[in-house]
């Protein structure tokens, strides 16, 4: 929202800090100007970083053990592996010549610190940019507090900054507005009781449709009076606040209607973004009838307590963080905090349990979209949930978003919430069954067959005590992708079958029958038997296509894709293998897609295209770097891209094999899989 006008001093003083030190904090008060200070120098200053600028927002967050997770996802790492996030993180950035932002720190300052102190020391060529209302207190920060705008002296005279941002919002919002002779004088007033803050002054602008400059001044004086000299805006406010912008949000509040300010202060339970049907469901009560949320959201807007921005899924809306904090100091006064926290996680709850039986059909794609979405509020309520664990909500909630942590590619973060989940409520039952395979599901999927193997088992154990019989079957398909991953492929056939005898298809997809079919074919694939494979994938394609179903039909395409290869039809395998990427890449899937790019690189080898192979191995191998086991470690997948490799290597020699790769490696991933998907024409010299 704050604009850059009269910003051109400090950018270039944090673009030098930058280039002599490592570790630079922007401080000062709330509504100064300091994420977007950041993110404009860290634009300016991207052609300098080979690896490129990274912003990690962090004020979503409630809990700093996510830090690292935030980082990570905010980089093109996606991470599938079991060590710590730390560790992953180090050895991302150890090579890497980038720039992170962290933006809005100051909520978790030790958890920051810890974090940049440990990034800095395992990655010399890492540079940190952070935003906080107080220093990190990292080893060689270099602060730089970033104060509001000049502004004139009490006869207009000096710089004018304040003034030009002043006119320059208000013109935005009023049409034809000008700075003339007859304004001026109360316009330097105004920017001199705002003492320049550029929130306060753009809050003042919004004001300025409505009100002339003379009487928006009248009303400063008196609410200036009425503060005196108190510290906070409102009992318990956390921060406290800068008196002139307190001032401005303060008076911004009081003319707002009563029902502008409740929902001002209910809305404030929302992370990141959201849209009017969350804010109705939430906010929404005999006080706060449903049928006005939608014009008390627009008139939000126009006063500019909100942002709307219009997405692919519908309008949401944001606010900052400093006019959120202002509108939980009074929902905490109205004593709803903690009922507002309970129907947002309740709200969030039903979503999760939405998406959960709605995933294995048709709108993959736009819940893939809604989740990505909503990501902070899942966190928040997560978060909420595991202060109350008794009630079973966290284990359920985790559980139902597996389609967000598994198919969306967000892996780690779901088994660390699973993981609390489970040890935080320990008492046997159906739910606490679901978040134990699922899970086992996040671990086996990265390639940790022993940590999987230990929650499944103790799944199955309590399954048979409860007759939970759902439970009991996922469990099976864990132990049978446990079975694989260790090559046990006789087990792994044995339990797949077990779960295809008692599938009933009119009951509809079940992922456990579903992983089934892929266990059945990739060993029939492995022992020679490939047709006995495409029958059992052609099953599971018309399966997924009579219910509309995309994710897992991929990997049946992927799975395709291999039994072709055995069978030496290497067009059809590019074929089904691009089929597969294309869905992959949409729904963010980082297996499927490191898989897909393997199988059109076998193809391209073993029709002697060795220069694509490599390159598409070398892009593959970018994504596995990501995902840290490759190939999942299953055999059979590692000995194909090693033939892959060795193919290659013959067909056009070492040095040439070389070159390929580290081009494919180091090509961005999104125009990687483009080409992939369309190569520019036929041939080993073309095809690239």
């Amino acid at each position: 929202m704050t604009s850059l006008v009269g910003r051109r001093g400090e950018l270039a003083r944090i673009r030098r800090l930058c280039r002599e030190f490592r570790m630079v904090t922007l401080t000062g008060v709330g509504g100064v100007g300091k994420t977007r200070l950041a993110l404009r120098a860290a634009a300016l200053m991207r052609p300098g970083f080979t690896d490129g600028t990274w912003l990690v927002t962090l004020s979503a967050l409630d809990q700093g053990a996510l830090v690292p997770y935030s980082i990570a996802e905010a980089l093109p790492l996606a991470d599938r592996t079991t060590r710590p996030m730390m560790e992953v993180l180090t050895e991302y950035l150890a090579d890497r010549h980038l720039l992170l932002v962290l933006d809005t720190c100051e909520h978790l300052v030790e958890e920051c610190a810890r974090t940049a102190r440990e990034l800095l020391v395992a990655a010399p060529r890492l540079s940190i940019l952070a935003t906080s209302r107080r220093p990190l207190g990292v080893p060689d920060e270099q602060v730089l507090i970033i104060d509001p705008l000049p502004v004139p002296d009490a006869r207009g005279e000096g710089r004018q900054e304040a003034v030009t941002l002043l006119a320059d919002r208000t013109a935005a919002a009023v049409p034809g507005f000008a700075v003339n002779d007859d304004n001026r004088a109360e316009l330097v007033r105004l920017c001199r009781r705002l003492e320049g803050l550029p929130l306060a002054i753009e809050l003042a602008a919004a004001r300025l449709r409505e009100l002339p400059a003379a009487e928006l001044c009248e009303r400063l004086d008196d609410r200036f009076a009425m503060l005196g000299d108190t510290e906070n805006e409102a009992p318990g406010a956390d921060p406290p606040w800068h008196r002139a912008l307190r001032t401005a949000i303060g008076w911004s509040h009081e003319l707002c209607t009563p029902g502008e300010r409740l929902l001002w202060a209910r809305a404030s339970v929302f992370a990141g973004s959201f849209d009017d049907q969350a804010v109705a469901e939430v906010c929404a009560d005999a006080l706060l009838p449903a049928a006005t949320i939608p014009g008390l959201l627009a008139e939000l807007v126009d006063k500019s307590i909100l942002t709307w921005t219009p997405t692919g899924g519908g309008e949401r809306y944001r606010m900052l963080d400093t006019i959120r904090e202002y509108g939980a100091v009074w929902l905490r006064a109205l004593g709803e905090q903690q009922t507002l926290r309970r129907r947002h996680r309740d709200f969030y709850l039903a979503l999760a349990r939405r998406g959960d039986a709605a995933w294995l059909g048709p709108d993959q794609v736009s819940w893939n979209d809604r989740t990505t979405a909503e990501h902070d509020n899942l966190r928040n309520a997560l978060d909420f949930s595991l202060t109350a664990p008794g009630d079973h909500t966290a284990l359920e909630l985790a559980a139902a978003l597996w389609f967000f942590w598994y198919p969306c590619g967000f892996l780690r973060e779901g088994q660390h919430y699973l993981e609390r989940a489970l040890y935080l409520d320990t008492e046997p039952s159906t739910v606490r069954n679901r978040a134990l395979w699922v899970c086992s599901l996040t671990l086996m999927v990265q390639g940790d067959a022993t940590a999987g193997m230990a929650w499944a088992a103790e799944c199955a154990g309590v399954a048979d005590q409860l007759g939970d019989t759902s439970a009991a079957l996922a469990a099976q398909a864990m132990v049978m992708a446990a079975a694989t991953i260790r090559g046990d492929l006789a087990l792994a056939l044995a339990l797949a079958d077990s779960l295809l005898a008692v599938h009933r298809p009119e009951h509809g997809l079940t992922l456990p029958t579903l992983l089934a079919r892929l266990g059945q074919s990739h060993v029939h694939t492995a022992e020679g038997r490939v047709e006995d494979a495409v029958k059992a994938l052609e099953e599971m394609c018309a399966e997924c296509d009579k219910h509309g179903e995309r994710w897992m039909r991929a990997y049946a395409d992927l799975f395709r894709a291999q039994a072709e290869l055995v069978l030496g039809r290497f067009e059809a395998a590019q074929a089904y293998a691009r089929a597969a990427l294309e869905i992959k890449h949409r729904l963010h899937d980082s297996i499927g897609i490191a898989l897909a790019l393997d199988v059109l690189a076998c193809a391209a080898s073993a029709s002697g295209q060795g220069e694509p192979a490599a390159r598409r191995l070398g892009l593959a191998q970018q994504v596995w770097d990501t995902i840290g086991r490759a190939q999942i470690g299953i055999r059979e997948w590692v000995e194909a891209r090693e033939r892959c490799e060795r193919q290659a290597r013959r067909a056009i020699g070492d040095r040439a094999f070389q070159a390929a790769f580290q081009a494919g490696y180091d090509t961005g991933l999104d125009t990687g899989i483009l080409h992939a998907l369309d190569p520019p024409g036929p041939g080993p010299a073309q095809d690239r």
